[in-house]
Protein backbone atom coordinates (compact mmCIF):
# COMPACT_ATOMS: atom_id res chain seq x y z
CA UNK A 1 0.00 0.00 0.00
CA UNK A 2 2.93 2.31 0.68
CA UNK A 3 4.83 1.58 -2.52
CA UNK A 4 2.20 3.24 -4.67
CA UNK A 5 2.23 6.38 -2.56
CA UNK A 6 4.94 8.51 -4.10
CA UNK A 7 5.14 12.23 -3.45
CA UNK A 8 3.92 12.88 -6.99
CA UNK A 9 0.57 11.11 -6.47
CA UNK A 10 -2.13 13.53 -7.65
CA UNK A 11 -4.60 14.77 -5.07
CA UNK A 12 -7.60 14.38 -7.35
CA UNK A 13 -7.60 10.64 -8.09
CA UNK A 14 -10.56 9.15 -9.88
CA UNK A 15 -13.43 7.59 -7.94
CA UNK A 16 -12.45 3.94 -8.72
CA UNK A 17 -8.93 4.50 -7.39
CA UNK A 18 -10.23 6.19 -4.24
CA UNK A 19 -12.67 3.35 -3.65
CA UNK A 20 -9.89 0.75 -3.99
CA UNK A 21 -7.68 2.62 -1.52
CA UNK A 22 -10.55 2.97 0.93
CA UNK A 23 -11.39 -0.73 0.65
CA UNK A 24 -7.74 -1.70 1.12
CA UNK A 25 -7.40 0.48 4.22
CA UNK A 26 -10.57 -0.87 5.82
CA UNK A 27 -9.46 -4.43 5.00
CA UNK A 28 -6.12 -3.86 6.75
CA UNK A 29 -7.89 -2.54 9.85
CA UNK A 30 -10.29 -5.50 9.95
CA UNK A 31 -7.50 -8.06 9.44
CA UNK A 32 -5.42 -6.39 12.14
CA UNK A 33 -8.28 -6.48 14.63
CA UNK A 34 -8.97 -10.14 13.82
CA UNK A 35 -5.31 -11.04 14.40
CA UNK A 36 -5.21 -9.16 17.70
CA UNK A 37 -8.31 -10.99 18.85
CA UNK A 38 -7.49 -14.43 17.43
CA UNK A 39 -3.91 -14.88 18.70
CA UNK A 40 -4.12 -15.59 22.45
CA UNK A 41 -0.53 -14.56 23.22
CA UNK A 42 -0.86 -11.30 21.37
CA UNK A 43 -4.24 -10.61 22.95
CA UNK A 44 -2.71 -11.20 26.39
CA UNK A 45 0.15 -8.80 25.65
CA UNK A 46 -2.28 -6.12 24.50
CA UNK A 47 -4.24 -6.56 27.73
CA UNK A 48 -1.09 -6.23 29.86
CA UNK A 49 -0.04 -3.11 27.94
CA UNK A 50 -3.45 -1.48 28.21
CA UNK A 51 -3.37 -2.03 31.98
CA UNK A 52 0.16 -0.63 32.25
CA UNK A 53 1.52 -3.90 33.68
CA UNK A 54 5.20 -3.47 32.85
CA UNK A 55 6.31 -6.24 35.19
CA UNK A 56 3.82 -8.74 33.79
CA UNK A 57 4.62 -7.88 30.18
CA UNK A 58 8.39 -8.15 30.53
CA UNK A 59 8.12 -11.48 32.38
CA UNK A 60 5.78 -12.90 29.73
CA UNK A 61 7.90 -11.72 26.79
CA UNK A 62 11.08 -13.08 28.36
CA UNK A 63 9.48 -16.48 28.93
CA UNK A 64 8.66 -16.93 25.24
CA UNK A 65 12.15 -16.58 23.77
CA UNK A 66 12.01 -15.87 20.03
CA UNK A 67 8.23 -15.80 20.22
CA UNK A 68 8.50 -12.82 22.54
CA UNK A 69 10.37 -10.91 19.83
CA UNK A 70 7.55 -11.57 17.37
CA UNK A 71 5.00 -10.45 19.95
CA UNK A 72 6.84 -7.16 20.50
CA UNK A 73 6.81 -6.54 16.76
CA UNK A 74 3.11 -7.40 16.71
CA UNK A 75 2.47 -4.95 19.56
CA UNK A 76 4.20 -2.14 17.70
CA UNK A 77 2.28 -2.85 14.50
CA UNK A 78 -0.97 -3.29 16.42
CA UNK A 79 -0.51 0.18 17.89
CA UNK A 80 -1.56 1.53 14.48
CA UNK A 81 -5.06 0.19 15.19
CA UNK A 82 -5.38 -0.07 18.99
CA UNK A 83 -3.98 2.78 21.08
CA UNK A 84 -1.96 1.87 24.20
CA UNK A 85 1.14 3.35 25.89
CA UNK A 86 4.06 2.85 23.53
CA UNK A 87 6.59 3.51 26.30
CA UNK A 88 5.76 0.18 27.98
CA UNK A 89 6.62 -1.71 24.80
CA UNK A 90 9.86 0.24 24.41
CA UNK A 91 10.92 -0.37 28.02
CA UNK A 92 10.07 -4.07 27.76
CA UNK A 93 12.15 -4.55 24.62
CA UNK A 94 15.17 -2.90 26.25
CA UNK A 95 14.70 -4.90 29.46
CA UNK A 96 14.47 -8.27 27.73
CA UNK A 97 17.11 -7.82 24.99
CA UNK A 98 19.39 -5.16 26.44
CA UNK A 99 19.72 -1.45 25.75
CA UNK A 100 21.45 -1.60 22.34
CA UNK A 101 19.52 -4.43 20.65
CA UNK A 102 16.28 -3.33 22.28
CA UNK A 103 16.74 0.24 21.09
CA UNK A 104 17.44 -0.91 17.52
CA UNK A 105 14.35 -3.12 17.62
CA UNK A 106 11.97 -0.40 18.81
CA UNK A 107 13.37 2.32 16.53
CA UNK A 108 12.78 0.10 13.51
CA UNK A 109 9.49 -1.25 14.83
CA UNK A 110 7.98 2.13 15.65
CA UNK A 111 9.05 3.47 12.25
CA UNK A 112 7.21 0.62 10.51
CA UNK A 113 4.21 1.25 12.76
CA UNK A 114 4.28 4.95 11.87
CA UNK A 115 4.44 4.10 8.15
CA UNK A 116 1.45 1.81 8.58
CA UNK A 117 -0.47 4.67 10.22
CA UNK A 118 0.58 6.91 7.34
CA UNK A 119 -0.68 4.37 4.80
CA UNK A 120 -3.99 3.96 6.61
CA UNK A 121 -4.45 7.72 6.83
CA UNK A 122 -3.73 8.10 3.16
CA UNK A 123 -5.79 5.16 1.92
CA UNK A 124 -8.82 5.40 4.18
CA UNK A 125 -8.98 9.13 3.45
CA UNK A 126 -10.67 12.16 4.89
CA UNK A 127 -14.32 10.95 5.09
CA UNK A 128 -13.68 8.15 7.59
CA UNK A 129 -11.19 10.15 9.65
CA UNK A 130 -13.57 13.10 9.89
CA UNK A 131 -16.32 10.74 11.03
CA UNK A 132 -14.07 9.28 13.74
CA UNK A 133 -12.40 12.46 15.02
CA UNK A 134 -14.75 15.27 14.05
CA UNK A 135 -13.44 18.80 14.53
CA UNK A 136 -10.27 17.54 16.24
CA UNK A 137 -9.04 15.98 13.02
CA UNK A 138 -9.83 19.10 11.03
CA UNK A 139 -7.67 21.17 13.38
CA UNK A 140 -4.94 18.55 13.32
CA UNK A 141 -5.09 18.27 9.54
CA UNK A 142 -4.75 22.03 9.14
CA UNK A 143 -1.86 22.14 11.58
CA UNK A 144 0.06 19.40 9.80
CA UNK A 145 -0.50 21.04 6.44
CA UNK A 146 0.68 24.46 7.64
CA UNK A 147 3.31 23.45 10.20
CA UNK A 148 5.59 21.45 7.92
CA UNK A 149 8.82 19.94 9.21
CA UNK A 150 8.89 21.89 12.46
CA UNK A 151 5.45 20.62 13.46
CA UNK A 152 6.29 17.01 12.54
CA UNK A 153 9.48 17.13 14.60
CA UNK A 154 7.91 18.82 17.61
CA UNK A 155 4.94 16.44 17.65
CA UNK A 156 7.34 13.49 17.91
CA UNK A 157 9.76 15.14 20.31
CA UNK A 158 6.94 16.33 22.62
CA UNK A 159 4.14 13.80 22.04
CA UNK A 160 1.13 16.04 22.62
CA UNK A 161 -0.61 14.33 19.71
CA UNK A 162 -0.89 10.50 20.01
CA UNK A 163 1.67 8.59 17.95
CA UNK A 164 -0.83 6.90 15.61
CA UNK A 165 -3.01 9.97 15.09
CA UNK A 166 -0.03 11.95 13.84
CA UNK A 167 0.58 9.28 11.21
CA UNK A 168 -3.07 9.32 10.16
CA UNK A 169 -3.04 13.10 9.77
CA UNK A 170 0.24 13.12 7.86
CA UNK A 171 -1.03 10.48 5.43
CA UNK A 172 -4.40 12.16 4.91
CA UNK A 173 -2.81 15.57 4.27
CA UNK A 174 -0.35 14.10 1.73
CA UNK A 175 2.82 14.93 3.66
CA UNK A 176 5.94 13.74 1.83
CA UNK A 177 6.70 10.11 2.77
CA UNK A 178 10.40 10.85 3.16
CA UNK A 179 9.73 13.94 5.27
CA UNK A 180 7.38 11.99 7.50
CA UNK A 181 9.84 9.09 7.90
CA UNK A 182 12.91 11.04 8.93
CA UNK A 183 11.04 13.43 11.21
CA UNK A 184 9.46 10.43 12.94
CA UNK A 185 12.84 8.83 13.67
CA UNK A 186 14.66 12.01 14.64
CA UNK A 187 11.81 13.45 16.67
CA UNK A 188 10.96 10.25 18.54
CA UNK A 189 14.57 9.23 19.24
CA UNK A 190 15.26 11.23 22.46
CA UNK A 191 12.20 9.88 24.28
CA UNK A 192 12.85 6.38 22.95
CA UNK A 193 16.47 6.40 24.12
CA UNK A 194 15.51 7.64 27.59
CA UNK A 195 12.71 5.09 28.05
CA UNK A 196 14.81 2.25 26.64
CA UNK A 197 17.71 3.03 28.98
CA UNK A 198 15.48 3.16 32.05
CA UNK A 199 13.78 -0.05 30.94
CA UNK A 200 17.09 -1.83 30.49
CA UNK A 201 18.05 -0.87 34.06
CA UNK A 202 14.68 -1.68 35.60
CA UNK A 203 16.17 -4.13 38.12
CA UNK A 204 19.48 -2.37 38.73
CA UNK A 205 18.54 1.30 38.88
CA UNK A 206 20.95 3.25 41.05
CA UNK A 207 20.93 6.93 41.92
CA UNK A 208 24.71 6.92 41.69
CA UNK A 209 24.55 6.26 37.95
CA UNK A 210 24.68 9.63 36.12
CA UNK A 211 23.03 8.17 33.01
CA UNK A 212 19.94 7.41 35.04
CA UNK A 213 19.68 11.07 36.01
CA UNK A 214 20.21 12.11 32.39
CA UNK A 215 17.37 9.83 31.27
CA UNK A 216 15.12 11.09 34.07
CA UNK A 217 15.94 14.71 33.16
CA UNK A 218 15.04 14.06 29.52
CA UNK A 219 11.70 12.54 30.54
CA UNK A 220 10.90 15.37 32.94
CA UNK A 221 11.82 17.95 30.30
CA UNK A 222 9.62 16.33 27.66
CA UNK A 223 6.69 15.90 30.06
CA UNK A 224 7.02 19.50 31.25
CA UNK A 225 7.09 20.76 27.68
CA UNK A 226 3.98 18.73 26.88
CA UNK A 227 2.18 20.19 29.92
CA UNK A 228 3.16 23.74 28.96
CA UNK A 229 1.97 23.25 25.39
CA UNK A 230 -1.36 21.86 26.56
CA UNK A 231 -1.79 24.76 28.96
CA UNK A 232 -0.93 27.26 26.24
CA UNK A 233 -3.46 25.71 23.88
CA UNK A 234 -6.15 25.78 26.55
CA UNK A 235 -5.39 29.47 27.16
CA UNK A 236 -5.76 30.24 23.47
CA UNK A 237 -9.00 28.31 23.37
CA UNK A 238 -10.39 30.30 26.31
CA UNK A 239 -9.45 33.59 24.64
CA UNK A 240 -11.24 32.53 21.47
CA UNK A 241 -14.29 31.40 23.43
CA UNK A 242 -14.65 34.56 25.50
CA UNK A 243 -13.90 36.82 22.55
CA UNK A 244 -11.31 38.79 24.51
CA UNK A 245 -8.54 40.20 22.31
CA UNK A 246 -5.04 38.95 22.90
CA UNK A 247 -2.11 41.17 23.77
CA UNK A 248 -0.87 41.09 20.19
CA UNK A 249 -4.28 42.18 18.95
CA UNK A 250 -4.31 45.06 21.41
CA UNK A 251 -0.85 46.12 20.32
CA UNK A 252 -1.79 45.94 16.64
CA UNK A 253 -4.73 48.20 17.27
CA UNK A 254 -2.47 50.78 18.87
CA UNK A 255 -3.29 53.15 21.68
CA UNK A 256 -6.94 53.94 22.39
CA UNK A 257 -8.31 57.02 20.70
CA UNK A 258 -8.47 60.18 22.75
CA UNK A 259 -11.86 61.62 23.72
CA UNK A 260 -13.33 64.02 21.13
CA UNK A 261 -14.31 67.48 22.34
CA UNK A 262 -18.10 68.04 22.41
CA UNK A 263 -17.77 71.03 20.05
CA UNK A 264 -15.98 68.88 17.47
CA UNK A 265 -18.62 66.18 17.78
CA UNK A 266 -21.33 68.85 17.21
CA UNK A 267 -19.53 70.14 14.09
CA UNK A 268 -19.25 66.61 12.66
CA UNK A 269 -22.93 65.94 13.33
CA UNK A 270 -23.97 69.19 11.58
CA UNK A 271 -21.88 68.43 8.51
CA UNK A 272 -23.40 64.97 8.27
CA UNK A 273 -26.90 66.42 8.42
CA UNK A 274 -26.03 68.96 5.70
CA UNK A 275 -24.42 66.30 3.55
CA UNK A 276 -21.01 67.99 3.70
CA UNK A 277 -17.93 65.73 3.70
CA UNK A 278 -16.10 65.22 6.98
CA UNK A 279 -12.31 65.41 6.59
CA UNK A 280 -9.70 64.62 9.17
CA UNK A 281 -7.68 67.57 7.86
CA UNK A 282 -10.34 70.11 8.84
CA UNK A 283 -8.98 72.77 11.21
CA UNK A 284 -10.08 72.45 14.84
CA UNK A 285 -12.86 74.78 15.99
CA UNK A 286 -11.98 78.20 17.32
CA UNK A 287 -11.66 78.68 21.06
CA UNK A 288 -14.86 80.74 21.03
CA UNK A 289 -16.74 77.77 19.58
CA UNK A 290 -15.54 75.47 22.34
CA UNK A 291 -17.37 77.10 25.20
CA UNK A 292 -18.87 74.58 27.54
CA UNK A 293 -21.68 76.85 28.77
CA UNK A 294 -23.90 79.73 27.57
Amino acid sequence: MLFGMSDETPRSDGPPHRHLELAAGIAVIIVGLVILAAVPQLRHCVSLTLHGDFGGLRAYIRSLGVGGLLLLVGLMLGHAIVFYPSEIVTATAAYVYGFGPGLALVVGGWLVSALLCYALGRSVGRPLLRALLGQRFRALEHGVSEGGTSLLLSSRLIPVVPFALMGYAAGATRVSLWQFSWTTVVGYLPLTVAVAYLGSRAETLSTSNPLVWVAVAVLIGLLSSEWLLRRRRRGRGNDDHTGQPSESDQESKGQPEQAVHPAIQSTIAERRRDGSPVRSSDPPPRRSDCRLGP
